[in-house]
């Protein structure tokens, strides 16, 4: 009888040791709990020579990245193939969770908020893609407002033949715009689909074009690998009540490039040139001013061949106590590697939810733009 007290007695001691660590009971006292998010930065980044030709071939250990001037760690590197697909050889695959309680030895390596251009959950391994573009997301965003009634047509064929160029592998969003946001054809491998949505649009009215952008890098937002907005905007925004310094800061924390086709006729407007210019350098592509429908074409082109020879970069950010605007910095180490120029996003800021808009009035504001 003695026994079985003594027994029953450490059963009771277990189970309130049990109770103790089981996450589920720590949730009844959240000042008790110690929440991680674990981010993966990816970057992609694009290395040239001085005469402008992409540069091939370069190793992990040709890259140093720092972050608010703390230098990471690769986690993930590949070059010009699926994103994520290639690590480091002999390293194994890395799981991140988007979250994990307890004192959790993460939060000297990787402590942060979600968003940031990051992969909130994501698992990195396996051989990288045949294809330079596989994997790829990219969404085309035309504007039809009242800007393109004289070269339309010809901003249809250049798109159209963007969409032909791209390799099966990766999928293709159209999206176009005035006023309002329409998503013609939602991201597909199908080009026959994309080509219905270019060739079903229309000449609108006044041009959101930051409204319906941030829309669009929300969109973007919640995708992981390599993703890219291409912008084909003729003329200056007149009716957007989003700033594009907004847009530009969203891109940059969800890892979003922008690259941006105009006109010689947008040059001419400095503000939208200026803004175009920040916004796709910021983000880590290019703006394009072309002059005609054969300028169109090349820089269409000129676009597949950038997003065919990024490298992607990717690590957990160490512990650092900065909650704002981090900086991003690459380098190029060893022999030669100095005649190379790098370009990739400046940086991120950290979000309290992946992926917000910066505010809750921009996101607002964009919201009554969206047509759908």
């Amino acid at each position: 009888m003695a026994m079985r007290s003594f027994l029953i007695i450490v059963l009771c001691a277990g189970m309130v040791v049990a109770a103790a660590v089981t996450p589920g009971m720590v949730a009844q006292d959240p000042s008790s709990r110690i929440f991680v998010n674990v981010v993966l930065v990816q970057l992609n980044v694009a290395v040239v020579d001085k005469k402008g030709n992409y540069v091939t071939g370069l190793k992990p250990e040709n890259f140093v990245v720092t972050e608010d001037r703390i230098q990471e760690k690769i986690a993930s590197f590949d070059e010009g193939g699926a994103p994520g697909g290639g690590l480091e050889e002999g390293q194994p695959g890395i799981a991140a969770k988007e979250t994990a309680s307890g004192a959790a030895s993460a939060a000297a390596e990787g402590a942060g908020s979600a968003g940031a251009g990051v992969e909130t959950s994501a698992v990195v391994g396996g051989r990288p893609s045949p294809s330079r573009l596989a994997g790829a997301s990219v969404y085309v965003l035309f504007d039809t407002s009242d800007y393109m009634y004289r070269g339309f047509v010809f901003a249809q064929d250049a798109i159209g033949g963007f969409v032909r160029s791209m390799e099966d592998a990766n999928r293709i969003a159209f999206y176009s715009y005035s006023r309002n946001l329409s998503r013609a054809t939602p991201l597909t491998t199908d080009r026959s689909l994309v080509m219905r949505g270019v060739r079903s649009t229309v000449a609108g009215d006044e041009a959101a074009l930051y409204n319906c952008l941030l829309l669009t890098v929300r969109d973007a937002a919640q995708l992981r690998g390599r993703k890219a907005i291409v912008v084909f905007s003729n003329g200056p925004d007149n009716a957007s009540s989003v700033p594009p310094e907004d847009v530009e800061e969203l891109a940059q924390s969800t890892g979003t490039i922008i690259y941006i086709i105009s006109t010689r006729q947008a040059q001419d407007e400095p503000v939208s040139s200026a803004v175009f210019e920040r916004m796709s350098k910021g983000t880590g592509g290019k703006a394009y001013f072309a002059k005609d429908w054969r300028d169109e074409s090349l820089a269409f082109s000129s676009i597949k061949e950038d997003l065919a020879h990024l490298y992607t970069i990717s690590y957990y950010p160490k512990l650092n106590p900065n909650r704002g605007w981090r900086t991003i910095n690459v380098k190029l180490v060893g022999q030669g590697t100095e005649k190379y120029r790098v370009r990739t996003r400046d940086g991120y800021r950290l979000q309290e939810s992946a992926p917000p808009p910066p505010s809750q009035t921009a996101e607002a504001a964009a919201t009554q733009t969206d047509s759908q």
